[in-house]
């Protein structure tokens, strides 16, 4: 790869990673559900004037963004509201071996050896991130963002059941439909969004617009340079620092603490995942 397009894909992670990060004093302070109607609306407003309109499968599209946005982001970002965001950024890697498992059943992907390898060893990774003393209590917070990731998954193969239809395309109007089922889900939930949004200060809007230009726009167009120029096997890996970025960053700018658990746990998490990515991209290629 040049030294460009290794800084291009260095950049990925790091956008994705710094998500979590950014958004933790948000979600704090304001709700989850409703910052998420606000980036995917800002999202769709950038984007959709420059993709065509896929004709013929719109009503799937909206049915993904319900499982695969709405429902994911929903359950995600409550559960980041109880956890910290180096923990949940390493339970929201269990969406890969939840993929895996998903695709198998409902798209009759091959399971391997070292398939099934890879997702013991996740597992048994976050077995010991849970042991953490941190995470004693919350089961709650635990069970939120294990959901989430379940629905990306499945989120996923909904999109890819549909077919392909350009990576920009299928972003932008997956946030046109996110964006209302959002608001929708935000005023049930979370009650009249009138007064947090009359009471929003700098640290939400910073946090929206990270996520929608930052973390969405930019982040995904990286990608996609990368991915369109390298083979998968290539530039896949590179998404093993997701994760990485996200407990560093917690640990450097919200003092979240690195207990060996949370260390140990990561690793060997990182490690069967990678066995999953790593595999998958090879067989892609």
């Amino acid at each position: 790869m040049k030294p460009l397009d290794i800084l291009i894909a260095l950049a990925v992670p790091v956008l994705w990673g710094m998500g979590l990060v950014i958004s933790k004093p948000a979600v704090d302070s304001f709700p989850p559900i409703l910052l998420m109607a606000l980036r995917f609306t800002l999202t769709a407003l950038l984007m959709v004037w420059f993709v065509p309109i896929p004709r013929g499968v719109l009503g799937k599209l909206a049915l993904a963004a319900l499982v695969g946005s709405t429902l994911q982001y929903g359950l995600t970002f409550n559960g980041l509201r109880l956890l910290d965001a180096g923990s949940t950024a390493l339970i929201v890697q269990s969406e890969v071996v939840f993929l895996v498992l998903i695709a198998a059943l409902m798209l009759g992907e091959r399971m391997t050896v070292q398939k099934w390898f890879g997702m013991v060893v996740a597992f048994a990774g976050l077995l010991i991130v849970f042991g953490a003393p941190r995470m004693q209590g919350q089961e709650l917070g635990i069970g939120l963002v294990l959901g989430g990731a379940f629905m990306w998954a499945l989120g996923q193969v909904m999109i890819r059941k549909i077919g392909a239809l350009g990576g920009m395309t299928t972003i932008a109007w997956i946030a046109v439909f996110a964006a209302p089922q959002l608001w929708i889900a935000s005023f049930i939930m979370e009650g009249n969004p009138a007064p947090h949004l009359a009471g929003t200060g700098w640290m939400v809007w910073g946090a929206v617009v990270y996520l929608a230009v930052m973390m969405t726009a930019l982040a995904y167009t990286c990608w996609y340079h990368v991915l369109g120029r390298y083979e998968a096997s290539r530039v896949g890996p590179f998404i093993l620092l997701t994760p990485i970025t996200s407990v560093l960053g917690g640990w450097l700018f919200l003092g979240e603490p690195l207990s060996l658990e949370i260390l140990l746990g990561g690793s060997v998490l990182i490690a069967g995942v990678a066995l999953l990515v790593v595999e998958q991209r090879v067989r892609a290629a």
